[in-house]
């Protein structure tokens, strides 16, 4: 039986494999799940000068629908308040993207589609 530790084990192992993945594509890792006002920051990295936000949507299979899908209004705003207040509790005034990384499949059969600047919030 699987309980709410055993999904995030889960979940912190595909956001590792995530941030990895990305890194191998050219963005640093700055920090990972970032807690904020109701919200939660999966990843946090540099593509240059540019911070990204990157939400992390893991499913095993598409039965329950492609994981881009899950990235409602709502979500939406939830990440953008929890990004407003890591650049504030951080002191940052940089230019910022939103991204999101749809994962499909189990370790080690992984695909990846990374949507940059998925929407705007500045």
């Amino acid at each position: 039986m699987s309980g709410p530790a055993d999904a995030r084990a889960r979940g912190a192992r595909i956001e590792r494999l995530a941030a990895d993945w990305l890194a191998a594509r050219g963005l640093t890792l700055e920090a990972s799940n970032q807690h904020a006002h109701g919200g939660e920051l999966d990843l946090v990295m540099r593509d240059g000068e540019t911070l990204v936000f990157v939400e992390v949507r893991h499913r095993a299979d598409s039965r329950h629908g492609h994981p881009l899908e899950t990235i409602t209004t709502t979500k939406q705003r939830r990440l953008i308040q929890a990004a407003r207040f890591y650049l504030q509790r951080n002191r940052l005034s940089c230019a910022c993207r939103f991204d999101v990384l749809a994962v499909t499949g189990t370790p080690p059969r992984l695909e990846f589609e990374w949507v940059a600047g998925a929407f705007e919030a500045f």
